[in-house]
Parts: C-alpha cells; sequence; structure tokens
C-alpha cells in the first residue's frame, strides 16, 4: 500500500509539474496573439524591420509616427526603450518616407479602398508587420457588417502574404460616438478572433478624457482646430496637435495631445511586436 501510494504521488508530481511547465510557456498576459504572430512571420519572405502604415488622412499626415525619431521629450524610461528597440531594426525610410497612397495612406480613404489595393501595397512593400487604421470615414460612408467584414478580410489577407497586422480602434468622432464605438468593438473582436496585437486607440482616448475628448464642444469654441487642449482637434475628427504638447510624452502631453497619444501606443506596440518576432 505504502509503495502504492508513493508511486501516486510520483505520478501526481509529475503530471503537476507538466502542467507547470505546460503554463510557463505560454504567452505572457496580454501577448495572446504572440504564437498567431510566429506562425504568420514564419513564412515572411521579406526584409527585417518592414513597418507599413495603412490608413487614411490619421495616418498619411506626418504628424503620425515621424515625429518619433527625432523628439521624444519627457518620454518614460520604458518608451525610450522602445524607441531603440524599434529604431535599431526599422528601415530608415518606415519612419516617413512611406506616406501616400502608393504606401497605403489617403485622406478621406476607407476599407473598401484598402481591400481594392491591399495586394499592390503587399506586393510593393512587402512589410513584416503592418499598422492597420480605417474607420473615421467608414463610419458616414458604410454600415458595421461591411466594415467588420473588409477589415477582417485585410487582416486575413496580411497574414497570408507573412506580414503581421496590428489593427487599432478607430477614434471617438464628434456626432458618430455610438457608431464609432461599435466599429472599435468590431475591431476588437476580429483581433480577438484571429489573435492579432491591438492598439484600442478609442479606448485610450475615452480612459484619459472621458467627459471632454471632444474638441468641438462648445467650450473650445475660438480655439485653433489643432490647438485644442484635449485629444480630438475642434473639428470633431482628427486627433488634435497642439504644439505645446507636440512629441511630449508626459502624462499631460498623453491626455491632451491626440497624436502625440498615437505616437505612444504605437511606439509601444510596434515594439513589443518587434520582440516577439526576433529569431
Amino acid at each position: 500500500m505504502k509503495l502504492f501510494t508513493g508511486m501516486l504521488i510520483l505520478v501526481l508530481l509529475v503530471l503537476a509539474g507538466g502542467a507547470s511547465m505546460h503554463r510557463s510557456s505560454a504567452a505572457p498576459a496580454g501577448l495572446q496573439w504572440a504564437d498567431a504572430a510566429r506562425r504568420t512571420h514564419a513564412h515572411f519572405q521579406g526584409q527585417a524591420g518592414t513597418v507599413a502604415q495603412f490608413g487614411d488622412s490619421i495616418t498619411v499626415t506626418q504628424a503620425y509616427w515621424s515625429p518619433l525619431r527625432y523628439e521624444r521629450r519627457n518620454a518614460s524610461p520604458g518608451l525610450e526603450q522602445a524607441f531603440r528597440r524599434v529604431n535599431s531594426s526599422l528601415r530608415p525610410e518606415c519612419w516617413g518616407d512611406w506616406k501616400g497612397p502608393a504606401f497605403g495612406s489617403e485622406g478621406g480613404q476607407t476599407v473598401r479602398w484598402a481591400d481594392a489595393h491591399l495586394a499592390e501595397w503587399l506586393g510593393k512593400l512587402n512589410p513584416e508587420v503592418a499598422v492597420v487604421l480605417f474607420g473615421t470615414n467608414d463610419l458616414q460612408a458604410l454600415e458595421l457588417p461591411e466594415y467588420r467584414n473588409t477589415l477582417r478580410s485585410l487582416a486575413q489577407r496580411c497574414q497570408e502574404r507573412g506580414t503581421v497586422p496590428i489593427l487599432t480602434t478607430v477614434p471617438p468622432r464628434h456626432g458618430s460616438e455610438k457608431k464609432a464605438e461599435q466599429f472599435a468593438q468590431a475591431a476588437r473582436e476580429i483581433a480577438a478572433e484571429l489573435s492579432l496585437p491591438l492598439i484600442d486607440y478609442h479606448a485610450e482616448i475615452l480612459k484619459r478624457r472621458p467627459e471632454d475628448w471632444d474638441g468641438a464642444l462648445n467650450r473650445f469654441k475660438g480655439i485653433d482646430t489643432y490647438e485644442v487642449p484635449t485629444l480630438i482637434s475642434g473639428d470633431g475628427v482628427h486627433p488634435s496637435f497642439p504644439k505645446r504638447f507636440q512629441s511630449d510624452y508626459s502624462e499631460e502631453g498623453l491626455r491632451t495631445s491626440g497624436y502625440t497619444l498615437r505616437n505612444y501606443l504605437t511606439l509601444l506596440k510596434v515594439a513589443e511586436v518587434l520582440d516577439v518576432l526576433k529569431p
């Protein structure tokens, strides 16, 4: 009986150890997309450090992404570490030269436009990673089912080519608050379904300015469109970019400049993805 009991305990210990080993090999909390990203990357045939930006006017502008290369005032140690990680491997042209329709970004466009041109962009750029944000113009032009289905298709087509897509939720928009939340939720659900990295720009804006994110509110009347001291500019559509907080990554800067906040969130996520994909 003692022998049987001892053997039983030994078996249980081995099983527990195996379970523990299994748990330790799983993706860390918040990185549930990591294994799927590695599987996508396994058939990537392009040049490492190639990061594309697919989107509309909120992406094609030089206020997005490009400023990170030159100045990061009041940056936390974590942000500086993320910058060093990205800058050490990013192709220089991916910081700011890859803007415009030939590179996947243009004002006034929707996921329909991206769907029509994605094969061209993937063939020309062959990106390792693609940051994707469509939705602001889609709020006026598309209904939720078409937006969801087309965005899912874009992400899947990127994966099939070996490109890891990073979805970004649409920011809130004046007069379309409910629909913007629905579109943001669709992006979250697609990211969960396909195990994709996600930048939840919509949620981050509302977390920092739950009551006054909208620069089109009466309280901001008379202030220049992009100078409003909140995260969405005076037109109620585009992120703000007040001069005082451009490239200021303090907490105040992150709750006052919409493009600074998007740059911050994008840099952290791109660094995280590149870390996961490194050999």
